[in-house]
C-alpha cells in the first residue's frame, strides 16, 4: 500500500504534519507506517519494511513501547538512500511543483 505522492527521484512527498510510525519489533526488518496527519482519522498513506535510518527534516521524535514516532514539522520526502534503509530529507522547492 503507497498512496504518497511521488517527488522525482524515487522519492515520496511527506505532508507537512505527516507522523512516521515505526515498529521496531519485527524478524524481518522494521514497519514504518506513514499518516498523513496524526490528528486525522484516517488509514495509514503508506506502509514501508526496512529501516529509517536518519531524519533530517524537522521532526519530533517520541519512544513508544513497539519503536518510536516521528511527527515532522514542515513536511519532507521520504527517500530508499538503499535498498531497505529509508531516510526523510527536507523538502526541496523542486517538490512542490
Amino acid at each position: 500500500m503507497n498512496h504518497l505522492a511521488p517527488a522525482g527521484d524515487g522519492g515520496y512527498r511527506l505532508a507537512r504534519h505527516a507522523h512516521l510510525v515505526v515498529y521496531t519489533e519485527r524478524d524481518d526488518g522494521d514497519l514504518l507506517t506513514v499518516y498523513d496527519c496524526g490528528a486525522a482519522q484516517k488509514p495509514p498513506a503508506a506502509q514501508f519494511i526496512g529501516h529509517l535510518v536518519r531524519v533530517q527534516a524537522d521532526a519530533r521524535t517520541e519512544r513508544t513501547p513497539t519503536g518510536y514516532v516521528v511527527r515532522l514539522s514542515e513536511g519532507g520526502r521520504l527517500e530508499e538512500q538503499a535498498p531497505g534503509e529509508w531516510v526523510v530529507r527536507p523538502v526541496r522547492e523542486s517538490d512542490d511543483g
